[in-house]
């Protein structure tokens, strides 16, 4: 119960004092572990009903949504950006959505038309969002882009495009794609996409440096397929065992079918790697303020999300808690 836990823990007692020796209760952290008998959540530093930016999560669900796309027969992999986008007449357009999917479209990590550099200089100096586009202005920028070679690549702006590409084709705005498809049949209930800061919900955390400094939120409708959603610890536990349980819509997502960077490869979005005799599957993420990993051990049917709100890494935490889980109550 969380009155027999130290202040400032919440859940599960064990697994919160794991984080708390894992990251030294520098900053908010929550973690859930999902394994064949059953969940269990901590938090340190905040309730586990708050949500935190999971980042580049987000290119994990857009991931199942291809992949779900596929098995409804509204795209295939061959299906070019400019069927879908009104990009015909541009380069980007001739871009396929299997290409997209596994960052071989040639395209950059963001635009230079977005002005990367300032925009990095104006994060760094002031903690200001670096995004924020909408769908419109997102395009204009595509527009502008040229591919280069189809190698492996990381491409946020692929990932945008891909993102409001599969909502084209379902007839609808991505945040409304995800809700229908992922958030609701799911039961996820803080699992969303803030278009601006207004929209944050009550409980919202501020993400934060690893010195502390104040970021402002990454919001913006542009960025939501490659990393604009937000979820609490509850939300993305039960994502995970939706993962680990094959009911999570577009499972096949996570089979590997390319070679990625050196000794990993990847499906559609989802990375597929070899640690300690384990084959490993995950995503991370990360944002101004905000820290994420999603990793699972498939064959064991066991499966770790660590949420932080800062920039300290928490990727060896997830690998930690899931090579080596704490032990349950």
């Amino acid at each position: 119960m969380d009155g027999d836990h130290k202040a400032g823990e919440h859940g599960d007692g064990r697994l919160a004092g794991r984080l708390r020796e894992l990251t030294g209760g520098r900053f908010p952290v929550a973690a859930a572990l999902v394994g064949p008998d059953g969940t269990t959540t901590a938090s340190v530093g905040a309730g586990l009903g708050a949500d935190y930016e999971i980042g580049s999560v987000s290119k994990g669900v857009t991931g199942l949504l291809y992949a779900d796309a596929l098995a409804r027969g509204e795209v295939t992999a061959r299906t070019a950006l400019g069927e879908l986008l009104p990009l015909a007449d541009a380069p980007a357009g001739g871009v396929t959505l299997g290409a997209l999917a596994t960052h071989r479209s040639g395209l950059p990590r963001v635009p230079a038309s977005a002005r990367p550099w300032r925009r990095t200089y104006a994060l760094w100096r002031h903690g200001t969002n670096p995004y924020g586009e909408s769908v419109a202005e997102l395009l204009d920028q595509a527009r502008a882009v040229r591919p280069g070679p189809p190698r492996p690549r990381y491409s946020n702006l692929g990932f945008e495009l891909l993102g409001h590409a599969l909502a084209a084709a379902a007839g609808r705005p991505y945040e409304r794609l995800v809700a229908d498809r992922v958030s609701t049949p799911l039961g996820l209930e803080r699992f969303y996409l803030p278009t601006g800061p207004a929209g944050l919900l009550p409980g919202a955390l501020a993400g934060t440096t690893r010195r502390g400094r104040p970021r402002e939120p990454w919001t913006g409708e542009a960025l939501g397929p490659a990393g604009g959603i937000r979820a609490d610890i509850a939300g993305m536990a039960r994502l995970t065992a939706a993962l680990l349980d094959g009911t999570a819509p577009g499972i096949a997502a996570l089979d590997p079918v390319l070679p990625f960077t050196a000794g990993t490869r990847i499906g559609a979005a989802w990375i597929t790697l070899s640690v300690r005799n384990l084959t490993l599957t995950l995503h991370n993420g990360g944002t101004g303020g905000f820290r994420s990993w999603l990793g699972l051990d498939r064959a064991s049917g066991t499966g770790v999300v660590v949420l932080a709100a800062t920039t300290a890494d928490v990727d060896r935490h997830g690998f930690a808690l899931l090579t080596a889980p704490a032990p349950r109550a």
